[in-house]
């Protein structure tokens, strides 16, 4: 699906044509420059890379100086891969928040926050254990049985404990498109997205 790298600015709220309070997230989407064309011929697939955010040529590796070199663009800080443009794009195109002027809807994908190492209660929605009666008073946020005792005798994989929670690649679908701002290269989304402010977003069409 075509799409567009940006950051994650924050999130805000706009009156809707009813008057609604509704929540949305700002997201600075582009403009994305086109550093590479992939093709079935030469790669076995075709694809349109993407580069966002200038990056100093100091903190450049010299494949990647050569690479945006033969692109004849400047180094950038983030790369990544769309298909599906309409559009003929040649090397070095800039590619801006329009894109999406007629979208009603995207998808979202990013990194999501990271929550360290949690138990099964926050990680899992567990209810906890027991009651809080007849003396029992520290198993309240426990997963509780885990296994057979006596055969098979071992934890199956695939169990629900604790452990790191966060951090995962995570798609939304369907998020609806409030608003374009192509003057500051804008997109508002109604509600939330993953990851942090500062965070690099993909938006799909």
């Amino acid at each position: 699906m075509p799409g567009l790298l940006g950051k994650k600015i924050g999130m805000t709220s706009v009156f809707s044509a009813e008057g609604k309070n509704v929540p949305c997230t700002v997201i600075e989407l582009g403009p994305c420059v086109v550093t590479q064309i992939k093709s079935v011929e030469k790669d076995g697939y075709n694809a349109v890379q993407l580069g966002f955010e200038e990056a100093k040529e100091k903190n450049t590796t010299a494949p990647l100086k050569g690479h945006f070199k033969k692109a004849g663009v400047t180094p950038k800080r983030h790369l990544a891969e769309f298909t599906g443009f309409e559009q003929e794009l040649n090397l070095g195109d800039t590619i801006t928040v329009d894109l999406f002027s007629d979208s009603v809807f995207v998808d979202v994908i990013a990194t999501s926050k990271g929550r360290g190492f949690q138990g099964v209660v926050k990680r899992h929605g567990f209810g906890g254990v027991g009651q809080t009666t007849h003396g029992q008073d520290d198993r309240l946020r426990k997963p509780g049985s885990i296994g057979a005792c006596s055969y098979p005798a071992k934890v199956f994989k695939g169990m629900r404990m604790g452990g790191q929670m966060g951090g995962d690649r995570v798609t939304t679908h369907n998020l609806q498109v409030l608003k374009v701002i192509p003057e500051h290269n804008l997109l508002l989304i109604k509600g939330s997205v993953p990851g942090y402010n500062g965070s690099i977003v993909s938006v799909l069409k």
